[in-house]
C-alpha cells in the first residue's frame, strides 16, 4: 500500500477551482456583511461583548422574534461560515492543523466584527463570533473527515 503524505497538496486544477470558489464566497460574504442599505446603520449603535447574551435571548425569547429573524440570526450565522472552515485548510498547508485553522478563523471573524463596529454596518456581537466559529468548525470537521476518507480509499 502506498504511503500518503498527511498534508498532500491538491492538484493544480483542483486548487485553482477551490481558490476561485473561495474568492466568490468571500465576495458574497463582503456583500452580506458590509454592503447593506441604510436600514442597517444605527443612530444609536448597539453591540454585545457578553458571550451568549444574544444567543440566550434568541432562544429564550424566540416567540418575540419572527421566525425569519430567529433562523437567520442563529442558523444563518452558523451555515454561512461552513465554507470558511472547508476552504482554509484546502488552500493553505499551514492551516491543515486544526488549532492553526481555528486561530485563523477566530482572527478573521474578530476582524469582521471589528470592521462592523468601526463602520457601524451591522453590529459587533461576540455571539456572532461564537456562532460563526461553530460554523467554520463544522466545515473544518467535514473537510478533515473527507480527507481521512479519501486517504482510506487510496
Amino acid at each position: 500500500m502506498q504511503e500518503v503524505e498527511p498534508n498532500r497538496r491538491l492538484t493544480r486544477p483542483v486548487h485553482v477551482i477551490v481558490l476561485i470558489l473561495f474568492i466568490l464566497y468571500s465576495l458574497i460574504m463582503i456583500k452580506l456583511l458590509f454592503i447593506r442599505g441604510s436600514s442597517y446603520r444605527w443612530a444609536i449603535y448597539n453591540y454585545n461583548i457578553v458571550p451568549f447574551h444574544t444567543i440566550k435571548s434568541l432562544i429564550y425569547h424566540r416567540h418575540a422574534y419572527n421566525t425569519d429573524a430567529w433562523v437567520k440570526n442563529l442558523f444563518g450565522n452558523i451555515v454561512l461560515f461552513i465554507p470558511l472552515g472547508v476552504c482554509l485548510p484546502l488552500l493553505s498547508r499551514r492551516l491543515c492543523n486544526a488549532t492553526r485553522s481555528l486561530a485563523a478563523i477566530i482572527l478573521i471573524l474578530f476582524l469582521v466584527e471589528t470592521i462592523q463596529l468601526v463602520t457601524k454596518v451591522g453590529s459587533f456581537d461576540v455571539d456572532d463570533i461564537i456562532l460563526n466559529t461553530l460554523g467554520a468548525g463544522i466545515g473544518l470537521v467535514l473537510i478533515k473527515l473527507f480527507m481521512f476518507a479519501s486517504r482510506l480509499k487510496s
